[in-house]
């Protein structure tokens, strides 16, 4: 039961939220798609205080039941179907031990089952943990034991992975690990089947429920290309939905959007974007894993309209021959939203000569949510920008001792907002090195141009100090990519003993290209300072990236002839 003073705090919050609720709904068009059911839902949502995502689900089953929300392969499930499929998850998972701050382990390919177990976390209070599919059990082990796992839900494929995990967990018993997509002839023995969860009587959605504003939804366990993975505790505050709304209304994004999943779930972008997108009330459409001409048939397929995607994926498109890109009809689109690492000028202006001016670029982190954002008119004029911050955003730009910087020069990156993470899942330690006044940082550095556009330079771990001087890989990779017979670029520090550390390119040259280091040497020295001009040409058929796209500069430093 509500305190007097709870309620009132809510109702006085409820006007602003309605405010920014009517006009993103007017601009996206979901309030003409807004029926009486509907719109008692949502408003009985708003005024609930503290919301999560999963509530999306019950206003558009209410609103429109029959509408397609997910499509994969040849299936397709209903907003009606899927708020049911959560609200039987949710109380089969609380029926078997599952309780509020309990977490769920979700290690599994992108399919109408990780949107579900994720909802279904949220509806029993507790949060989900998504790993990547590729994880080794040695992995697994860390990340279930760190996070302190409930259940384990996986592929059936992946199961001798888990099954090697599942001797080092005695915590969790064989029923406590939930296999996905396995036929009756492969459930392992003891393992429960996923459809048995799905037994239960719906959970009833009622004010007792709802998350508040301390628990936890979902922990993102970080890419973990430096040491072991942290876990970013993911909260959604009463914040949340005005904050997700206020992105939206600088995007393309509409309420009768077919939205491409591309990306893998367990990563940020993928799951934030899908989130928006079924915010409106947006169809999805999830591709099981990316592939380029893949990527090109869905678009075509479906008459996908939006998407969001890293740099990677959107190089290994226009590496598709010509005829290949021909082939596919993709008009329909008109937003591909990129993030998630660092857009490489050249291929911005690649892309949208490709596509159209359809381009945009994000910066945010799993830690931080979404920061900047630069339209296509920002990406023509000042290309590889991330843009200006979001509303709802502050930035500050901070030397070592915590000053800001002159405009114009490179500082490390701190963003203040509504949807910072509660910080690292048992690790005060690195949530305190992160937090400067409020402020939290990744590790990014950036600069600030005249016209207030932001642009990364790189990770503050990756700077190179060479004879004294700051080098800035990200400045470094740009003069190079914009040689036509260059493909990728990657520079890192090296140790040198004359210098401290000197700078190495590692390059990934287009099809026919014979580009050599004195050529690319040449070409650097006519755009950028002596100290930053590479001294080693490393040439390689591709650079080294993990799961979601990122190079792994570490196994680049590494690197021996």
């Amino acid at each position: 039961m509500l305190r007097l003073n709870e309620l009132r705090d809510r109702l006085v919050e409820v006007p602003g939220r309605v405010r920014v609720m009517a006009t993103v709904a007017n601009h996206t068009g979901l309030m003409w798609q807004l029926h009486a059911p509907g719109a008692r839902a949502l408003l009985e949502t708003l005024t609930r205080g503290p919301q999560n995502p999963s509530q999306a689900y019950r206003v558009h089953a209410a609103n429109s039941p029959e509408k397609i929300a997910l499509r994969w392969r040849d299936q397709s499930l209903t907003f009606a179907d899927l708020e049911t499929r959560i609200c039987r998850l949710a109380a089969g998972i609380i029926k078997r031990g599952f309780t509020r701050g309990s977490r769920l382990l979700l290690m599994m390919k992108n399919r109408p089952e990780f949107v579900e177990a994720q909802n279904a976390a949220q509806r029993a209070r507790g949060a989900a943990v998504s790993v990547s599919w590729r994880s080794t059990p040695a992995e697994l082990v860390f990340l279930a034991t760190h996070s302190a796992a409930k259940f384990v839900f996986f592929n059936a494929e992946l199961w001798p992975a888990v099954e090697e995990a599942s001797r080092s967990l005695p915590n969790l018993s064989r029923s406590q690990f939930v296999v996905v997509g396995a036929s009756d002839g492969e459930v392992p023995q003891g393992v429960t089947r996923y459809e048995d969860l799905l037994g239960s009587a719906p959970l009833q959605d009622s004010t007792s429920n709802g998350s508040e504003d301390g628990d936890a939804a979902v922990v993102v366990y970080t890419s973990g290309t430096t040491g072991k993975p942290k876990g970013a505790v993911r909260k959604f505050p009463k914040d949340a939905f005005p904050a997700a709304l206020r992105f939206i209304a600088l995007t393309p994004m509409r309420a009768d959007d077919v939205h491409l999943v591309a990306c893998p779930l367990y990563h940020s972008t993928a799951m934030a974007f899908l989130i928006m997108s079924q915010l409106l009330g947006a169809t999805a459409v999830l591709m099981d894993e990316f592939k380029p001409e893949w990527f090109l048939r869905d678009v075509q397929r479906w008459g996908v309209t939006t998407t969001a995607v890293v740099p990677t994926m959107l190089h290994r498109v226009l590496s598709l021959p010509p005829e290949v890109l021909s082939r596919y009809r993709t008009r329909s689109l008109r937003g591909i939203i990129s993030g998630g690492a660092p857009l490489p000028g050249p291929l911005a202006l690649q892309v949208m000569d490709q596509f159209g001016d359809i381009l945009f670029n994000f910066y945010g982190a799993t830690e931080t949510g979404l920061v900047t954002l630069a339209n296509p008119q920002d990406l023509r004029a000042a290309p590889g920008t991330i843009g200006t911050p979001v509303p709802g955003n502050e930035i500050r730009l901070l030397d070592d001792s915590g000053v800001e910087v002159a405009r114009g020069e490179v500082g490390e990156l701190y963003v203040k907002n509504k949807m910072l993470v509660a910080g690292y899942h048992n690790d005060q330690e690195a949530t305190d090195a992160s937090m400067r006044e409020g402020f939290f940082s990744v590790g990014d550095l950036a600069r600030k141009d005249r016209d207030g556009r932001y642009f990364i330079e790189g990770r503050k771990r990756d700077m190179i100090i060479s004879g004294g001087v700051n080098v800035y890989p990200a400045e470094v990779e740009s003069a190079l990519e914009s040689h036509p017979d260059v493909s990728e670029v990657a520079v890192v520090g090296v140790e040198d003993p004359e210098w401290g550390e000197r700078v190495r390119a590692f390059v990934v040259r287009k099809p026919e290209s014979e580009i050599d280091d004195a050529q690319l040497k040449a070409w650097t020295r006519e755009r950028l300072a002596g100290p930053k001009v590479p001294r080693d040409f490393v040439f390689l058929p591709s650079l080294p990236r993990n799961a979601t796209g990122k190079v792994i500069k570490r196994d680049l430093r590494l690197w021996r002839p």
